[in-house]
């Protein structure tokens, strides 16, 4: 099958907008990672905040990866009813509502979590207590992203203790989300407390690295121990633009049908903010790239309407053509869209639910 008559098959058996991933280059971006962290001795254990699936959360841990990484509760809930025993939620949690369904996991699973604040920490241990064991957690360290983590080493050393004296709660080590152009900050953060850890009488068992472009910079920081990278499953416009990714690598493409022509220089694709998403990439220009006419410019959004600029297009698309669109950022797109159309190559091959779409809690 070519891939006019693929995408023509799509449209018949799925509609537009469609979400397909090709899973031929999701094996090769997953085995590339996991090359990338065996090379540098560096556990992988890959964030699933990307694809949301046990099906290829599963072939993560199949190449060699080592546990997983969720953001939220309800991530983990997902993945642990799937089999996955091993995870870490890199986000703060608060509350008796999920100190309870943290305990539940526990009960059961290997859970690991972060904390950057001493509220954060007085609550763990009602959820040790529902589970019946010792909860590890880690401490998160900002070293210049200025999103969340203690902002200097006497505050990563102060955490740990205070999480090591409380019952039910083990300090595991710290994590860290280093900026790309920060590694020498970032080492030295870390050296000072590690330093710091010793004097206290701590050791930090895990370092836990993060994100798809410090895969360039798995050998930068030394003591890192695991590294958490999600984006580099499926990839996308901004990993392209960071130099992590190329068009061959980009795993995952929105099929977009044109709908309307009404002038020479604009046209509409049926895939709006609700599909694409109004994530601009930080600065990309347009909203996606759309392989078979890359001039073309997908300007501005309503809901359900994708705005094409075409004034720089001289083989401009007409209305009832099937493209296909690199999205800026591709974590957000899927969790937009309750299944993804799995092809290998030009055939379509299936469907494969996105089990934890929606599980922000």
């Amino acid at each position: 099958m070519s891939i006019a008559a693929l995408k023509a098959e799509v449209a018949r058996r799925f509609g537009t907008p469609a979400v397909v991933v090709d899973l031929d280059v999701v094996e090769r971006n997953i085995a590339r990672v996991q090359s990338l962290c065996d090379s540098a001795g560096v556990a992988n254990r890959p964030h699933i905040k990307t694809h949301k699936s046990p099906v290829i959360a599963g072939m993560q841990r199949d190449a060699g990866a080592q546990g997983i990484t969720c953001q939220k509760i309800g991530e983990a809930e997902v993945m642990a009813a799937a089999g996955f025993d091993d995870i870490f939620i890199t986000y703060n949690l608060l509350g008796e509502e999920k100190m309870g369904r943290l305990g539940r996991l526990l009960q059961s699973t290997r859970m690991r979590v972060a904390a950057d604040n001493p509220t954060v920490v007085a609550g763990l241990p009602e959820a040790a207590r529902i589970g019946g064991r010792d909860l590890e957690v880690m401490v998160e360290c900002d070293t210049g992203r200025k999103r969340a983590g203690v902002e200097t080493p006497a505050e990563a050393v102060a955490l740990a203790r205070d999480i090591a004296s409380r019952p039910g709660l083990a300090f595991a080590g710290l994590m860290l989300y280093p900026p790309e152009a920060r590694m020498a900050e970032t080492q030295a953060f870390l050296d000072e407390t590690l330093a710091g850890l010793r004097d206290a009488g701590l050791e930090a068992r895990v370092i836990s690295s993060g994100g798809t472009p410090n895969l360039a910079n798995l050998d930068k920081v030394k003591g890192v121990t695991e590294h958490r990278a999600g984006t580099c499953v499926f990839n996308d416009r901004m990993m392209m633009r960071a130099g992590m990714a190329g068009l061959d690598d980009c795993a995952l493409t929105v099929y977009a049908t044109v709908v309307s022509r009404a002038a020479p220089e604009r046209g509409i694709l049926d895939a709006g903010s609700k599909t694409l998403t109004s994530d601009t990439g930080a600065g990309l220009d347009g909203h996606g790239l759309i392989l078979e006419h890359p001039e073309a410019r997908i300007a501005q959004f309503a809901e359900e309407h994708g705005f094409l600029d075409l004034r720089a297009c001289n083989d401009r698309p007409k209305v009832g053509d099937v493209v296909r669109v690199v999205p800026n950022h591709v974590c957000v797109v899927v969790n937009m869209v309750d299944r993804l159309v799995a092809v290998r190559g030009d055939e379509i091959v299936g469907e494969l639910p996105v089990a934890a779409r929606g599980r922000i809690t």
